[in-house]
């Protein structure tokens, strides 16, 4: 989406340890028109799909989640990061490696939320080595809901990710798609 890559060429940033930061915009402070923009292209992609439920993972996947939700008129479900005292007792859980932190944590849904007859469309912000996206399409196999696929809005091709979840069998749908990056060259996409 040219819309996209044009926003990360200018107001995105890029740090030595592969992080490009798009917080002005989309996972921190939110441009809400700009990602209205986002989630219609989400649903001209999967309009098809019989999307019932969105599927994100906390925290920065949610912002994109919602937005495109109201075009698909469906729920959002959020996987957190820790159980907390109003989300005990029958969960799904999957284990997430995050690349950004550096961290290994379990991911929880409720078990109430998540089930046999949902057709899942997960949404995430970012697609880099895919563990959150094995983790959250390993929860919808645990629920016996259906991914009818993954829509990404940026995703670094060259770590392997997207391919990964692709050879799987899962659709990806990734609105910019970066081939390499570095502090000094800037950002190439595909």
């Amino acid at each position: 989406m040219q819309l996209l890559e044009q926003k990360i060429c200018k107001e995105g940033k890029v740090f030595e340890g592969d992080v490009l930061k798009v917080d002005s915009f989309l996972n921190h402070q939110i441009d809400v028109g700009f990602l209205c923009r986002l989630g219609e292209e989400l649903h001209r992609l999967f309009a098809d799909c019989g999307v019932n439920k969105i599927l994100t993972i906390e925290a920065s996947g949610i912002g994109i989640a919602c937005i495109t939700a109201q075009f698909f008129h469906c729920p959002v479900l959020f996987a957190k990061k820790s159980k907390t005292v109003n989300i005990a007792g029958n969960l799904w859980t999957s284990r997430v490696h995050s690349y950004t932190h550096n961290t290994d944590h379990d991911v929880v849904v409720s078990k109430s939320y998540l089930g046999a007859g949902d057709r899942v469309l997960i949404i995430d912000d970012f697609l880099a080595n895919g563990s959150a996206l094995e983790a959250l399409i390993d929860l919808c196999r645990q629920a016996g809901a259906e991914v009818v696929g993954a829509g990404i809005a940026i995703e670094k091709v060259y770590q392997g990710g997207g391919e990964m979840i692709r050879r799987k069998g899962v659709r990806v749908e990734s609105l910019a798609r970066i081939a390499s990056m570095d502090t000094e060259k800037g950002i190439r996409f595909c």
